[in-house]
């Protein structure tokens, strides 16, 4: 009976979601015509805020929060669930970045739950394609134990506990959402060369129908495993902390690890017991920078987002956007070139930490933003440029963009040096005891490797790809054994005064630094409310082949929620202007502080299948 309340609330919650545009409130966006309105509403929450990439996915943080969880817990939770609702974007065996303020410290912490590739990888041997996807993919599995360790250090409840929602619809089954219908399809054929995929993916031999119960027996019985080995050791007069590890244990030096590496050895794999066992979450000091006023922090490398995005920050920070407008063509030409000019470096400087010396301090350099900046013409576009020498800045090369220059030769065998493209989730947290996560777990791309592990209903992320690794043998970031390839999620916590203002985090792979950099534009500069700072048009930028190369073509694409005479203006500046769907651009999930009512709102993004929920 005493749960009775908190189901009938959570129900309540699910049938407001259900409700049609013209049930909520509507919140426009000035200047756009009438029939380009943002729908959704920001949604209020006195005790605790979930936002989160898949409606179940955010109530399962929210039950979790009713229950007296915190943040912490409620991360767990969303996490575990976003492994069985979006499998394509996220799962224990994939990676992933959180950020976390805590209350009681009143600090900010940064969390890498990032895998490296197997000791044993010879990507000489290997194709582009074949470090992508199958059995010679990957990267060693970093989420799951990145779930024990923010349990451990934050949290307060067990794994049993905030691992229940997500054993309930991975055993009996959920409505498959159809993108992940039209993910599966088109992986069918790879799911096919495996029976483990297959049975996983294609249960009844066919590709799932939106809408039909969906169920993952596997991975529940690989959640309730670890779930098992926690409650054995708490059984045994084991503490909190100690039952934790033994679920870590199990998963990374246990049955779970014996069985993975067993399947790739059979299948001839690279990954080994031993590349299991050397895993370790890692707790790092984040990423940090000001911006008029306003302290952001954000993922330290392996994450290259973390970086790009501050950096971003200190070369517009020169700019008075706020009288050039919101949406303007002078605006986002001057976004656009500060997102070139961070590129450019952090491709030539973002690795792992463990093996090379990252100029984290130099780049983030108030000195290095103003000497980068004079590369930035607010009266034309520039080629895509090199990159700088932070550590010393009287050296930059800041005149003509290196076009010209021959470009690294690319890994002989390798069949393109284009990136892949990936798949990853993000959502936001706060509790009502006044702590806030942000995270963007993900599989690298879609569904990572594409390969189901034996009967572990795990994927690993794809790490090994052009993207998170460099094809050019002499770079950093070059595909090498145990070594983490970098990722570029980065997700978010502003301070304002000491204050919690605003937590956020996007997918989008190449373009996740780039729409958390507008969307906190948005936020800090224009002062927009966090729904209509997340629905606002959005541009992105790629690389052709890539970013690792100076003189890369740019593609710049552009949401047609604009204006004309912003695209003719935009033109004129010597942009090639592509068009795209109103609404395509990343998927960004973010929670604000109104310090004139000391209001929480969180607000999620119309682009996909993201809901924000409170109580």
């Amino acid at each position: 009976m005493e749960r009775f309340p908190i189901r009938m609330i959570a129900l309540f919650a699910m049938l407001l979601l259900l409700l049609p545009p013209e049930a909520t409130a509507r919140q426009v966006n000035v200047g756009l015509p009438a029939d380009r309105l943002a729908h959704r509403p920001a949604v209020p929450g006195p005790n605790g805020l979930v936002t989160a990439g898949h409606p179940l996915a955010s109530m399962a943080g929210l039950r979790t929060l009713m229950a007296g969880g915190n943040a912490a817990d409620a991360a767990v939770a969303t996490l575990a669930t976003l492994n069985v609702v979006r499998p394509q974007m996220s799962g224990m065996a994939g990676n992933g970045f959180v950020t976390l303020y805590d209350r009681v410290s009143d600090r900010v912490y940064s969390l890498g739950a990032t895998g490296a590739a197997p000791l044993a990888i010879d990507p000489t041997s290997r194709t582009a394609d074949e470090l992508n996807k199958g059995i010679h993919a990957g990267v060693v599995p970093g989420l799951f134990g990145g779930w024990i360790a923010l349990l451990d250090r934050f949290g307060t409840m067990s794994l049993a506990q905030v691992l229940a929602p997500a054993i309930d619809y991975a055993e009996n089954g959920h409505p498959i959402e159809a993108s992940v219908v039209a993910a599966i399809e088109s992986h069918r054929e790879l799911f096919e060369s495996f029976p483990s995929s297959r049975r996983m993916f294609l249960p009844r031999g066919r590709v799932p129908e939106p809408g039909e119960t969906f169920r993952m027996p596997d991975l529940a019985n690989t959640l309730r495993r670890v779930v098992e080995a926690e409650q054995e050791a708490l059984a045994a007069g084991g503490t909190r902390s100690e039952a934790l590890g033994a679920a870590f244990n199990r998963f990374y030096r246990g049955d779970i690890a014996e069985e993975m590496a067993r399947f790739y050895r059979e299948h001839g794999g690279d990954f080994t017991m031993e590349d299991f066992a050397r895993y370790e979450p890692i707790w790092a000091e984040p990423v940090h920078t000001t911006y008029r006023g306003y302290d952001v922090y954000t993922s330290p490398p392996t994450s290259r987002g973390g970086l790009e995005v501050a950096m971003q920050l200190n070369l517009v920070e020169g700019f008075d956007l706020g009288a050039l407008g919101a949406g303007s063509a002078e605006t986002t030409h001057l976004l656009s070139e500060a997102i070139k000019v961070a590129k450019a470096d952090v491709y030539a400087y973002a690795a792992d930490p463990a093996l090379v010396d990252v100029p984290v301090d130099e780049l983030l350099s108030k000195d290095y933003a103003a000497a980068r900046r004079s590369l930035i013409d607010p009266s034309r576009v520039m080629a895509y440029p090199g990159s700088g020498n932070p550590v010393r800045v009287d050296e930059i090369q800041v005149g003509v963009p290196e076009a010209s220059r021959p470009g690294p030769a690319p890994l002989r065998g390798h069949l393109a040096e284009r990136s892949y493209e990936g798949s990853t989730t993000s959502f936001s947290i706060a509790d009502r005891f006044g702590n806030v996560v942000a995270a963007t777990p993900t599989h690298g791309g879609a569904f990572g490797t594409g390969v189901v592990v034996g009967n572990t209903g795990l994927t690993f992320n794809n790490g090994s790809r052009i993207g998170s690794t460099s094809p050019y043998p002499d770079h950093v970031n070059y595909v090498r054994g145990g070594q983490i390839p970098i990722l570029n999620n980065s997700p978010i916590i502003v301070l304002r005064e000491g204050r919690f203002h605003a937590a956020l985090g996007t997918p989008g792979g190449e373009t996740i630094g780039q729409t958390q950099f507008q969307v906190l534009v948005n936020l800090l500069d224009f002062g927009m409310p966090v729904q209509k700072a997340i629905a606002a048009p959005r541009f992105t930028l790629s690389g052709e082949p890539n970013f690792y190369r100076p003189g890369a073509e740019i593609r710049f694409r552009l949401e047609d929620r604009l204006p004309d005479d912003v695209v003719g203006t935009l033109e004129a500046l010597g942009y090639t202007v592509e068009l795209a769907p109103g609404y395509a651009f990343g998927s960004i999930q973010g929670i604000t502080y109104d310090a004139a009512t000391g209001a929480l709102m969180a607000g999620a993004d119309p682009r996909r299948v993201a809901y924000a929920v409170g109580w």
